[in-house]
């Protein structure tokens, strides 16, 4: 078994509405999450953060900081180990579903509870005190 470093980015608006895509691959598939990935090789976790978000939502961001990290298994029984980090949007782009996004939209709180999400996502966020209504 292997680990396989990934990243995801936890991107809110200005009105603290939250950036999940829909997942059009499995793992997840249908799945509302993250926008995220695997770190290719070379690129540290914050390019990584940068450059999935921007394929698989349009957006620009700038990582903030590193909140936390959650081990998923894949599905060749290797761990996905997810290094999650905040991340502010920069321009005014708008956003696009692309890449492995089926769909791309900000979510508020009170709508997320409605969403079919990833295994793990809302405990993870709540745990990182990320959630705030």
């Amino acid at each position: 078994m292997a680990d396989i470093p990934c990243i995801g980015a936890v991107v809110f608006d200005d009105q603290g509405r939250l950036l999940l895509v829909q997942r059009a691959n499995p793992p997840a598939q249908g799945l509302w999450s993250l926008p995220g990935g695997r770190q290719e090789s070379g690129e540290t976790a914050e390019q990584g953060v940068v450059r999935e978000v921007h394929e698989e939502t349009g957006l620009t961001v700038r990582v903030e900081r590193e909140v936390g990290t959650v081990v998923r298994q894949a599905p060749s029984g290797d761990d996905y180990v997810i290094r999650d980090f905040v991340c502010v949007v920069r321009g005014d782009d708008a956003v696009v579903a692309a890449d492995d996004a089926a769909d791309a939209r900000f979510f508020s709180v009170s709508e997320l509870a409605e969403l079919p999400t990833s295994e793990g996502l809302i405990e993870a966020l709540t745990e990182w005190n990320l959630l705030t209504t």
